[in-house]
């Protein structure tokens, strides 16, 4: 498709996307306002499978738990699926925002938290919301067949398998070309598109080491589950210092180290959270590997009862951008945008989008668009503190809704039209 066509379109769109602003605003706040943890997301989807049948789409519901998925077909041409995740964090939100969340839920633990959308999947349902209906009242301006995916359980790496698993690629056409994005921190009105590995590869594990417990006072008579913890943290870093390659992106965090409950009794077990992000599927796995040889070094040398237990919280694969659709989409950006697109550097964050890809065989791309506020971006990159600036999962994420909203909008329908036979 010619981006002057592409670009055509979008002109065309201009004026219905401005006179839709304050609506998509309203849904934007409402939902920041009701956010749902992982695989909860009820009331989230129920709002997205309304939106779908106002506008025509035919509409499936309860697709891995609560994902929804809205197809309309018109046509000869691409199948094109847009997808936006939709749930929210265990986070008590600290924005300061007069539409805050105030909501609290249960985690599958049953543990009361404080539940937000400081990632940004908020924004996310909004923006496909609006390209659906841009797409269901210009039905002249294009044809194909569009599949509109609101998924769950992002959060927890298990939505998109959970969509699969239900049937999805039996269920629904085979898309030609799958498109996600997302806001991240950069300057709002901005859009960054990568081709290649854009995103890392996501691995979280539990592991419990096992001790004697013992009086405070009596530590001869026990084997010390603390000791073992905090040498094993310690020497866990040594895996990205001393055994990856310096040319090799990699982070291994231990984000949660807990043990005993009382000052005086040395306790019977710890348990070590981490998280690990690659870009390299053979570097993920040594790294891995490298993690229970530690683990299981360091319990041996303190003379450990047993084995340390290991339990896999979440795996996300490497989010690999397909190099043609990326050089489509970037072109189609670069006409919309001009300077306001650009190539950005690949994240350490992770996300399980490319399962559909993957699951489906087909080419995929994804892109950040940026949320800040440009001239508190500006000051930050010219004083070299960008890191000040609260980031996706802090308490104090807040994406500043326009032009935010407008441009997350015009990217969807930009991506889709370059496939789309729009005209």
């Amino acid at each position: 498709m010619e981006n002057t066509q592409i670009k055509t379109f979008n002109d065309r769109m201009e004026n219905f996307i401005d006179q839709m602003l304050p609506e998509l605003e309203t849904i934007y706040k409402d939902i920041h306002q009701n956010p749902e943890l992982s695989m909860q997301e009820f009331r989230t989807a129920k709002i997205a499978a309304d939106y779908l049948s106002k506008y025509q789409f035919e509409v499936s519901t309860g697709v891995g738990v609560t994902g929804v998925v809205g197809l309309m077909k018109n046509g000869d041409g691409p199948t094109v699926m847009l997808r936006a995740d939709m749930d929210a964090l265990p986070v008590k939100e600290a924005t300061g925002l007069p539409y805050s969340s105030t909501k609290v839920a249960r985690d599958e633990e049953g543990l009361e938290v404080g539940v937000s959308h400081v990632c940004g999947h908020d924004l996310h349902v909004t923006w496909l919301m609006g390209a659906i209906r841009l797409f269901s009242e210009h039905l002249d301006q294009w044809k194909g067949t569009l599949m509109a995916v609101f998924q769950p359980g992002e959060e927890v790496s298990r939505g998109a398998q959970a969509m699969i698993d239900d049937g999805m690629m039996d269920r629904f056409p085979k898309p030609d070309i799958i498109l996600g994005q997302h806001v991240m921190v950069g300057e709002a009105g901005t859009v960054g598109y990568r081709s290649g590995p854009i995103l890392s590869a996501g691995n979280s594990i539990k592991v419990k080491i096992f001790g004697r417990g013992a009086h405070g006072s009596q530590p001869q008579t026990s084997i010390d589950p603390v000791i073992m913890a905090a040498a094993t943290t310690m020497r866990l870093q040594t895996i990205i210092s001393r055994e990856v390659a310096p040319i090799e992106n990699a982070v291994l965090t231990i984000g949660s180290l807990q043990a005993g409950v009382k000052e005086n009794i040395i306790p019977e077990d710890a348990t070590l959270k981490l998280n690990i992000r690659t870009f390299n599927d053979g570097v993920r796995d040594h790294i891995l590997s490298a993690v229970k040889r530690i683990c299981c070094a360091e319990c041996a040398a303190s003379n450990a009862p047993r084995d340390p237990e290991f339990t896999m919280l979440d795996s996300y694969p490497i989010t690999e951008n397909d190099a043609i659709a990326t050089a489509k989409v970037a072109e189609a950006f670069h006409t919309q945008f001009g300077d306001r697109s650009y190539e950005t550097q690949p994240a350490s964050a992770s996300e399980d989008f490319s399962v559909f890809g993957r699951n489906w065989k087909v080419p995929y791309v994804f892109w950040f668009v940026g949320g800040t506020e440009p001239q508190v971006y500006l000051e930050a990159k010219k004083n070299n503190s960008l890191n000040t600036i609260p980031s996706n999962h802090s308490p104090k994420f807040a994406p500043v809704i326009h032009p935010t909203l407008k441009t997350g909008l015009q990217t969807m329908m930009t991506a889709a039209a370059a496939w789309l036979n729009v005209g």
